[in-house]
């Protein structure tokens, strides 16, 4: 009797599952715009404030925010990164504006997520190493620590996109039914 009562909560779930993916994974894409997605627009147009040229030519505001104590050291002279700074500057910026754009609009979910991961892991290591950022503590009593409590729940929601892909309301659906009716 008592190990049914303790299965009771897995069997109802037993009987939800199936049709809970698809809803969560939708739900997963909204909130990711509408937690993150300005964040990470607005991050990127700090890259390029002299106009859409800088998405391929590097700015000394992108130079300041990814190589901070770099560009500091030559006094923010864009000139003066090495052309793997540069190289870096600009795949981050690009990165910035389509990685949480693809997400949001579930193209090429499970990989965009997986840049996402990387884009935040990089970006939370310069946070920490390049700009002095305090990573703050798990398993503490305080949930405010922007580096290590906040940026883990954003991984864990691009993680479960990765794992479950755009569900059914992406772009990703439909082209997968378009070409599978090709077949």
């Amino acid at each position: 009797m008592s190990s049914n009562i303790l299965l009771l909560p897995d069997r109802l779930l037993a009987l939800v599952e199936p049709a809970s993916t698809p809803v969560l994974t939708t739900l997963a894409r909204f909130i990711f715009a509408a937690v993150l997605l300005v964040y990470y627009l607005n991050s990127a147009l700090t890259k390029i404030p002299e106009g859409l040229i800088n998405l391929v030519s590097p700015s000394f505001n992108a130079f300041a925010q990814i190589f901070p104590k770099e560009a500091e050291a030559v006094l923010y002279d864009i000139g003066q990164a090495t052309i793997f700074q540069k190289l870096v500057i600009l795949a981050g910026t690009w990165a910035e504006f389509v990685l949480p754009c693809l997400v949001v609009i579930g193209l090429f979910t499970r990989a965009a997520a997986l840049g996402m991961i990387g884009f935040v892991t990089v970006q939370s290591l310069t946070d920490i190493f390049g700009h002095g950022g305090e990573t703050g503590a798990w398993f503490d009593r305080l949930s405010d620590a922007v580096i290590l409590d906040q940026r883990a729940f954003w991984v864990f929601l691009l993680l479960y996109l990765v794992f479950r892909g755009g569900g059914p309301i992406s772009v990703d659906r439909l082209l997968y039914a378009a070409f599978d009716r090709n077949r």
